[in-house]
């Protein structure tokens, strides 16, 4: 179809998130799940923004590179969850246009910092077991917090270009995507116009921003490896990967997810598969992520504890 003959009909409107429609009587149950879940990732990311200002040992380039990141977290979440719970509870599956790009727009954001934040805490693992003597030279609080302004800034910039190309196309035709959100492969399937510039300055934003995070990411943990096998003693090979085994564990899960969910073929047989790992990458990671960093790092715990222990002084004294 022409774009002539797209504009001689009437423009899309609004869009169809067809979600768990094949689950009517389990609709909710889900709302229920995923209520906890929304309120538990929120909760849990808050306590690590809140430990990493309130407790002064977590005042370390790592721990505020890990505050980024739960900040990420709880923003990613809100931008998926609260339509999706709506959508469970009134069955009203409908989004505009506009908030159907304005969601694109915002969880892209969020995914591409997401990359630059994990390589600038690689990149911090790095310097602590590589260069330990040139640690504080090189990771000073200046330069860790031009890290993490260069991490929302470059997340900003690539679904910018993409989404400005992208509202030049027509929607006349079908309006449903077989998702819970509005995600940019499925939106160019729906355009009336030719949508081949697109997907191609989809893919080269794709690389020129989110491939050299992954890459520094990759270089860092190499040397984080090569260095720990260097390390004569079991104890100390033990206690050097205690040190990155969380943000190994977060950059694996989350990268191997990215890969799936638009690495996958997009044919018919798969179509439920990747609408499962896309429930995974949008609603589970940012609910893993604060669990992981919490129960596998011994500084968090503490903070935690003594938090808990100053929550319980306060209530006794004002009991007396």
């Amino acid at each position: 179809m022409t774009d002539t003959d797209c504009r001689n009909q009437t423009d899309v409107m609004e869009f169809i998130l067809l979600g768990f429609r094949d689950l009517l009587d389990l609709q909710i149950f889900l709302f229920l799940v995923f209520l906890v879940i929304y309120v538990t990732t929120v909760a849990a990311n808050t306590l690590i923004v809140v430990l990493v200002v309130i407790d002064r040992h977590l005042h370390t380039p790592m721990y505020f590179l890990l505050g980024n990141l739960s900040c990420l977290e709880t923003c990613s979440i809100c931008i998926i969850l609260p339509r999706m719970l709506a959508n469970l509870l009134t069955g009203d599956r409908t989004i505009s246009v506009s908030g159907c790009f304005t969601q694109l727009y915002v969880y892209g954001f969020l995914v591409g910092t997401e990359c630059y934040l994990l390589a600038a805490m690689s990149y911090d693992q790095y310097l602590a077991i590589c260069k330990p003597l040139h640690y504080s030279i090189f990771m000073n609080p200046r330069f860790c917090l031009q890290l993490a302004a260069g991490s929302w800034l470059n997340g900003c910039l690539a679904p910018a270009i993409f989404l400005f190309f992208l509202s030049q196309l027509i929607f006349c035709g079908p309006n449903k995507i077989d998702l819970f959100y509005c995600d940019s492969i499925p939106l160019m399937e729906l355009s009336c116009s030719d949508t081949h510039l697109v997907i191609l300055l989809d893919f080269i934003l794709a690389c020129v921003f989110t491939l050299p995070p992954f890459l520094l990411t990759l270089t860092s943990y190499a040397c984080i490896i090569a260095t720990i096998l260097r390390i004569p003693s079991t104890t100390g090979k033990q206690r050097a990967f205690s040190t990155c085994s969380s943000h190994l564990i977060v950059v694996t899960v989350f990268y191997g997810t990215l890969m799936i969910v638009y690495l996958l073929p997009k044919s018919d047989t798969l179509r439920e598969l990747n609408k499962v790992v896309s429930l995974c990458y949008t609603v589970l990671i940012p609910l893993v992520n604060p669990l992981i960093y919490s129960l596998r790092n011994r500084e968090v715990k503490e903070a935690l504890s003594k938090a808990i222990r100053k929550c319980g002084f306060h209530k006794t004294m004002q009991r007396l």
